[in-house]
C-alpha cells in the first residue's frame, strides 16, 4: 500500500489524509505545533465551496455545526454612509453557505476526523529535511526522529519548508500592506442586522463586525502598514498599545468601533498579512508536492484560504487515484488547480490593497463601489458562481495531463 507523509496538520493535511484513505492509500500527518497551540487569526470566513470539498470526502458533518451562518455583507464608509450590500455567497442549489467559525475549532475537528479514520496525527514535529531514497522518501524532524513513505505532501503553510526543499529558488511570501487583528466578544452586541457582516472602509483603517446568534460579536480590523514590520515589532506591542492605536485609527469614524475596541477581551494582538505570488514548481516530479497555502496562499481579504486548501486536498487524491504514475498525478494536479487559485490570490491582493487606499482613491472607491454592489445584489451572487459555487464530484474520473 502506498504511504503518504503529510507535513502540516491544519486544514488541508488531515483532509488529504482522509481522502487518501478513501482511495486505498495509507497516510500519516505531522504538525509542528503542539495540540493546544493558539491559532492566529481566531476566526475565519469558511465559504461554501470549502464545505463542498469536505462533503466530497464525507467530512462535512465534522464541521457543519461549528460556525455561524452569514447571509450578507454590507459596506459603509468612514462617515457611516452605505456603499451597498451583497450576498456573502452564490446561492447554491445544494443549500451550502458561508460560515464564520473559530480557526482553532476547525483545526481540532479535522484532526479528530482524521484520527477517527485511523490516521495518526503527530504534534511537535517540525520538518527540517526530506530526501528521495530511491524507493521512497525520508522525512527528518527537529526532534531527531525520521519517517519513511512513498510520497511527501507539504501542507505546511505559507512559510513552507517543503516548498524550499522542492525549489530553493521559489519566491518568498509577498507582504500585503495591512495588518490583522480581531476576535470575539461574548455577551456583547452592536446595532447590526442578523447574519450580516458589516464592513467599514474607515478613513484610516478597515474595520468589521457581526453579531452572533449566541449574543456575542465578531470583529476584525486591518490597520495599514506600508512597510513590512520587523521581526518582533508586532509581538512586542502591548494590549494597551494596540487599543490606543486602534482608537486613533478609528477616531472620527461613525459606527461602534470604539465600543468594540474597549469591550474586546485582551490581550489584543496583531499580525502581518502575506500572500504567495506565482509558485512555478508545486512538485519535484516524483516524490514531493505542495497543497494549500504552501503553493498559493491568499490574503484573508479573499475569504478563500481554507476552501482553496480543501479543494486541493480532494483533487490531489483524485489525481493519485486516477493517474497511471505518481509523476503523472502530481503534474495533473498542478495543471487542474493552478489557474483557479492564482486568480483568487490576485483578487485577495487587490482587495487588501483597497483597504489601505489614500485620500484620492477613497473618493473614487466610494463612487464606484455602490454600483458594483447593486449589480452583485441584483444577480444574487451569480457573478461569484465560479468561486463559491464550485463543486467537486469525488467519483468523477480525472483525465491525466501527461
Amino acid at each position: 500500500m502506498t504511504k503518504a507523509l503529510i507535513i502540516g496538520g491544519g486544514i488541508a493535511g488531515p483532509t488529504l489524509a482522509v481522502a487518501l484513505r478513501r482511495i486505498g492509500m495509507e497516510a500519516e500527518v505531522f504538525e509542528q505545533l503542539p495540540p493546544d497551540a493558539d491559532q492566529r487569526g481566531s476566526w475565519i470566513n469558511f465559504q461554501a465551496n470549502g464545505l463542498d470539498a469536505l462533503r466530497a470526502v464525507g467530512l462535512e458533518s465534522w464541521v457543519a455545526e461549528i460556525g455561524y451562518p452569514v447571509d450578507t455583507i454590507s459596506f459603509v464608509n468612514g462617515r457611516g454612509r452605505s456603499l451597498g450590500q451583497m450576498p456573502m455567497a452564490f446561492r447554491r442549489p445544494d443549500g451550502l453557505t458561508s460560515l464564520m467559525m473559530p480557526r482553532a475549532r476547525l483545526f481540532v475537528a479535522l484532526a479528530e476526523a482524521a484520527r477517527h479514520h485511523g490516521i495518526p496525527v503527530h504534534h511537535d514535529k517540525r520538518l527540517i529535511d526530506a530526501r528521495d531514497a530511491g524507493d521512497g522518501v525520508i522525512a527528518r524532524f527537529a526532534d531527531g526522529t525520521e519517517a519513511t513513505g512513498d510520497i511527501l505532501i507539504g501542507a505546511d503553510g505559507i512559510h513552507s519548508t517543503v516548498r524550499r526543499l522542492i525549489d530553493p529558488t521559489a519566491p518568498a511570501p509577498r507582504y500585503v500592506p495591512v495588518l490583522n487583528t480581531g476576535g470575539y466578544i461574548p455577551d456583547f452586541t452592536v446595532d447590526a442586522p442578523p447574519q450580516d457582516f458589516r464592513m467599514q472602509f474607515g478613513t484610516r483603517c478597515f474595520f468589521a463586525w457581526m453579531n452572533t446568534p449566541d449574543g456575542g460579536t465578531l470583529w476584525f480590523a486591518n490597520p495599514p502598514m506600508k512597510d513590512e514590520p520587523a521581526r518582533g515589532q508586532l509581538s512586542g506591542m502591548s494590549d494597551g498599545q494596540w487599543r490606543t492605536w486602534l482608537h486613533e485609527l478609528m477616531d472620527g469614524d461613525a459606527g461602534p468601533s470604539s465600543s468594540i475596541i474597549d469591550a474586546a477581551p485582551g490581550p489584543i494582538q496583531g499580525w502581518a498579512t502575506y500572500d504567495m505570488p506565482v509558485v512555478k514548481r508545486w512538485h519535484d516530479g516524483s516524490r514531493m508536492a505542495l497543497i494549500g497555502d504552501a503553493a498559493h496562499a491568499t490574503s484573508p481579504a479573499a475569504g478563500q484560504g481554507a476552501s482553496m486548501s480543501l479543494e486541493d486536498a480532494v483533487v490531489l487524491a483524485q489525481c493519485l487515484r486516477d493517474c497511471p504514475t505518481t509523476a503523472s498525478a502530481l503534474a495533473t494536479f498542478q495543471s487542474l488547480r493552478q489557474t483557479r487559485v492564482e486568480k483568487i490570490v490576485e483578487i485577495g491582493h487587490r482587495s487588501s490593497s483597497d483597504k489601505a487606499a489614500g485620500p484620492v482613491m477613497r473618493v473614487l472607491r466610494d463612487l464606484i463601489l455602490p454600483g458594483k454592489f447593486r449589480a452583485a445584489a441584483k444577480d444574487g451572487g451569480e457573478a461569484m458562481m465560479w468561486l463559491q459555487g464550485h463543486h467537486i464530484d469525488f467519483d468523477e474520473r480525472v483525465v491525466p495531463a501527461v
